[in-house]
């Protein structure tokens, strides 16, 4: 499979249906619409590509808008400093838009990939499909981040052990199938992300959401279900959970559009997933890091202290040379004649940005040198690890475990995001559970009917 293949698939146009009237053609996902405006004819004049249409939805979108108000580090934060989920993905979009940009233009790639790339029309298209899918990347992370996703999973392990953990008298886990107890069990942002946006097309009068292929495979990380994925697996592409059992055919539809094969039994992952999971690397490890310095979450002395520590555990080899040479960059920024707290903050914001730079070259060097692997579905692994900085972004994101996750301000949160969301789903759930079964067996309790 090409390149070009892949691209000429991303967009591949299908038919929606006014009534039961075929009405022509778009560029629409999965969900045939059922309702359609035909656009003016006027409007042919000034040409739109299909991804800038899908970008103007995204942002348009109310699941977008609500990222507004999830944190993207710190929970419940009340500065207005600190990046939220919303500016956290405008930042991927803006990362992964530059990367698209990159690849085309490489002066790296090989010969296949310059072939493939010879079309202009691919150089305009490859970056708006990646700035769509990091706008929408954390659409379905959950109150929390991360630690909510544990407390959803958490807490059904637990219901689901209960035989009183039932509907219409019969225990939900004879109920649900194996798959669909996993999909609960491993509740999965990435998977949440696209349950999302079947849902908004579902509305026959709505225009919420109506995204094309090519986008929707991007914004896939792991093209696989809870009864295949393996966290300790070495391939990447099946560490979690990337669609539910309830998505299953908008997967397969998507997934057979877009040219996306089983290699050894196990799905490709668009090539442009690689990009825009790179471009959320880059942007989590620098930015987040800038957002804990600011809240005083750790020194600019106990960072280097850090790094140095870090520096030190590793073979002396080209990659650590250029984790060096790039860390050292943070000590020329700094002055040490004039140095304070705002100083070494507007310091390290402009070290985040070098380390920016330098990432995102490595991530489109190792995309280029990586092509063959890549389009035929064969690479298992993330694009810094066959870079030079694979120990760079390695120490950045361990010094968020250690100055950020770890850190008891934030510790103290998640333990209260357990109580918050557990005592909702004790709630909702269990009266939606019962909210049908008045008449075959009790009347429902006034507290469920307040909640319903």
């Amino acid at each position: 499979m090409s390149f070009a293949h892949i691209c000429a698939n991303i967009y591949t146009p299908i038919y929606y249906q006014e009534g039961f009237k075929w009405i022509g053609k778009s560029l629409c996902p999965y969900k045939l619409r059922l309702y359609a405006k035909k656009e003016p004819d006027c409007w042919k004049k000034y040409p739109t590509s299909d991804f800038e249409k899908d970008y103007k939805a995204i942002i348009s979108s109310a699941a977008f808008r609500r990222l507004q108000d999830k944190t993207q580090v710190f929970p419940l934060d009340q500065s207005d400093f600190v990046r939220t989920r919303l500016t956290h993905s405008l930042e991927v979009s803006t990362i992964a838009k530059q990367l698209g940009v990159m690849v085309t233009n490489s002066k790296y790639a090989n010969d296949d990939l310059n072939q493939d790339l010879k079309n202009p029309e691919y150089q305009q298209l490859i970056p708006s499909v990646l700035s769509c899918a990091g706008l929408l990347h954390d659409l379905g992370n959950p109150p929390f981040g991360h630690f909510g996703e544990v407390v959803i999973g958490d807490w059904f392990k637990k219901e689901l052990l209960k035989d009183s953990f039932c509907y219409k008298g019969k225990p939900i886990h004879s109920v649900l199938s194996q798959q669909m107890q996993n999909d609960l069990c491993n509740f999965e942002g990435n998977a949440q992300a696209l349950r999302i946006l079947s849902k908004a097309q579902n509305n026959p009068d709505g225009y919420d959401s109506n995204l094309t292929f090519a986008t929707l495979a991007t914004l896939i990380k792991y093209p696989t279900n809870s009864l295949q994925a393996d966290s300790k697996n070495p391939d990447t592409r099946i560490h979690k959970i990337g669609y539910f059992l309830s998505e299953t055919d908008m997967y397969n539809k998507i997934r057979e559009a877009t040219g996306l094969d089983s290699v050894s039994n196990i799905h490709a992952r668009h090539p442009l997933t690689y990009l825009m999971e790179a471009a959320d690397d880059i942007a989590y490890s620098t930015s987040d890091l800038e957002d804990a310095l600011k809240k005083g979450m750790f020194s600019i002395d106990s960072f280097i202290k850090f790094v140095e520590d870090e520096l030190k555990k590793l073979p002396d080899n080209r990659e650590k040379d250029k984790s060096v040479e790039l860390f050292n960059e943070l000590n020329v920024k700094l002055n040490d004649k004039n140095r304070s707290t705002e100083n070494d903050l507007v310091a390290f914001q402009k070290w985040t940005v070098y380390v920016k730079g330098w990432l995102t070259f490595v991530v489109a060097y190792s995309f280029s040198k990586n092509y063959k692997r890549i389009i035929s579905g064969e690479y298992k692994d993330d694009l810094f690890k066959a870079g030079y900085h694979k120990y760079s972004i390695k120490i950045l994101k361990d010094a968020m475990k250690k100055f950020v996750f770890n850190a008891p301000s934030i510790l103290k949160l998640e333990l209260s995001a357990n109580k918050i969301i557990s005592a909702l789903m004790d709630d909702f759930i269990y009266a939606v559970i019962h909210m049908d079964e008045k008449d075959d067996f009790k009347p429902l309790k006034p507290i469920r009917k307040l909640l319903i």
